[in-house]
């Protein structure tokens, strides 16, 4: 029997299907999970992926409906793998879909736990300011910087690889952090609910082949932190004093003190439901076509 003659089976047989409440409880289910999965790998490399699967899917179907021996077995060896070549290549999209759903999980509890954030929410708005004012500075006297800002998952494994510091954010300490030829000049700096936390910091690098060549390490970088944590990062270009945000793998380049800051409390601040909605908006109004 054909392919297409199993489908033909299958529909013949829908008639005589009994329908109950658990078959649509499960349709829901998948359609969640499969409208969830795609929203998650849209406009990212993962998209490419899965239209490069879809194409050996069809290949597949082709050398299987011409009977092609040889072709039809080496294909079917790679869909009886199916599902590890998927965790293999899906890796980091199924790392974030967990981490979300542990954050979305408890984020709640601990906003109840944590009781009032005005005290945090000053902290953070303090920093923001003292860090787009040091960050002005270094951009009009071309010293290169890279902060990361983070927000709901922890970057224990990058902090790991810097020096702990856990100070108050002050202009002049980020000036003497990425003052050249200071110990802790090339690595990044992590800030943490408006404490400067560590500094030194190795990022991951983007493995994004298609952005500029003109963009040296520090902007690799940032771009990869941001591809795989919630985090924003603030770059400075030690060649042109340019400023630059990565965020959700894309950078954006050409912010003034005040753009710089106002992103970053719009991103940053956010605790209710109502105001971090609001904030997602406004985010993604201001990142409307940007570059990688």
């Amino acid at each position: 029997m054909t392919f297409f003659d199993n489908i033909s089976d299958f529909f013949s047989k829908l008639p005589s299907l009994k329908f109950s409440i658990a078959d649509f409880l499960d349709i829901c289910l998948v359609t969640f999970i499969i409208y969830h999965g795609i929203k998650l790998i849209r406009e990212t490399r993962a998209m490419q992926l899965v239209k490069g699967l879809l194409f050996v899917g069809v290949a597949y179907l082709v050398v299987y409906q011409f009977e092609m021996q040889s072709s039809t077995y080496i294909f079917r060896l790679v869909f009886q793998n199916v599902f590890i070549v998927l965790i293999i290549l899906f890796q980091q999209e199924i790392r974030q879909v967990i981490e979300r759903v542990g954050k979305s999980k408890f984020s709640a509890l601990g906003a109840f736990i944590r009781g009032n954030d005005d005290e945090l929410e000053s902290t953070v708005n303090e920093a923001v300011i003292e860090v787009a004012k040091a960050v002005q500075r270094m951009s009009d006297k071309k010293t290169g910087s890279l902060i990361v800002f983070e927000k709901e998952m922890h970057l224990g494994d990058v902090i790991n690889t810097g020096i702990a510091v856990d100070a108050k954010v002050t202009h002049e300490l980020i000036g003497n952090v990425f003052f050249p030829n200071s110990p802790l000049h090339d690595g990044a700096a992590i800030i943490r609910d408006g404490r400067l936390l560590c500094a030194g910091c190795v990022l991951p690098l983007t493995k994004n082949d298609s952005i500029s060549s003109d963009l040296g390490t520090r902007h690799r970088a940032a771009i990869g932190m941001s591809e795989t944590a919630d985090a924003m990062v603030v770059v400075t270009s030690e060649e042109t004093g340019t400023i630059s945000i990565a965020y959700r793998g894309t950078l954006r380049r050409g912010f003034t003190e005040a753009e710089l800051r106002e992103v970053l409390l719009d991103y940053l601040i956010d605790s209710t439901p109502e105001k971090l909605s609001v904030n997602k908006d406004s985010i993604k109004k201001m990142f409307k076509g940007w570059k990688k």
